[in-house]
């Protein structure tokens, strides 16, 4: 579905990413892994067309500035402002702007994904709340149901898992699997470590280049690790409290 070839990213002069490349499967859920810097936000932001690459990104053998629609993107919460006066709805109506085009009405279609997607977030009661208004998680679960009412084949979500409540991980999760088992394809940057790896159909490793990419016990060996971490292994697995999958 998503095919990336030899994909490099020259940022202020630094070489973030180097030769990159990687296959995403429909259905295929992956969580894309790294150290701090490595390039994890950076490779999603390339996908997206957010900043300029070498290198070739395909979406169905077609590239992705014809085929935007079909890309949903789920920030990390850190790069929202929550002090913008904006309601649940309005954020999640977003997803169908581009397609109605700026200035016009939503139609009935539109409204319908937009309650469809807040509902399975159970976020629906809360639709007229402003977003500063909501706990982290609520917040997390808005921005999930604009990538839902977009209706894209493809998810990136970055850090989705940050700061939120057990309620919230548990829906999103429930969600995740349903757009596998539709056929959706899913790319999550994270930091989770140990069990929570498990979730993951394959993992990508990934230090300004893919070190491995694999089930999750064949990626998260110390070996691995080693590679991607260096010198800071031990305080990696220290403040993570865990161990790799295999030693």
């Amino acid at each position: 579905m998503l095919a990336v070839h030899n994909l490099s990213v020259n940022y202020r002069g630094i070489e973030a990413l180097t030769s990159v490349s990687l296959t995403l499967n429909p259905g295929e859920w992956v969580g894309l892994i790294g150290p701090n810097g490595a390039g994890k936000s950076t490779l999603v932001k390339a996908i997206l067309g957010l900043m300029p690459y070498k290198g070739q990104i395909l979406l169905n053998g077609t590239t992705l500035k014809r085929q935007r629609r079909q890309v949903a993107y789920v920030p990390q919460r850190s790069q929202i402002d929550w002090d913008y006066p904006i309601t649940a709805w309005n954020v999640v109506m977003m997803a169908q702007t581009a397609a109605l085009g700026i200035g016009r009405s939503p139609n009935a279609k539109a409204k319908r994904l937009v309650s469809d997607a807040l509902d399975r977030v159970e976020m629906l009661p809360l639709r007229h709340r402003q977003i500063g208004q909501l706990s982290g998680g609520q917040q997390q679960r808005i921005f999930l149901a604009r990538a839902l009412a977009q209706q894209p084949n493809l998810f990136l979500l970055d850090e989705p898992f940050s700061g939120i409540d057990k309620k919230t991980e548990a829906i999103m999760l429930s969600i995740f699997a349903d757009l596998s088992e539709q056929g959706k394809t899913l790319l999550v940057c994270s930091h989770e470590w140990g069990e929570a790896l498990n979730r993951y159909h394959r993992l990508l490793l990934l230090n300004r280049r893919v070190l491995a990419n694999d089930t999750p016990q064949a990626v998260m060996t110390m070996e691995n690790i080693q590679q991607a971490y260096g010198a800071n292994i031990s305080a990696a697995l220290h403040n993570q409290n865990v161990i790799p999958f295999a030693c």
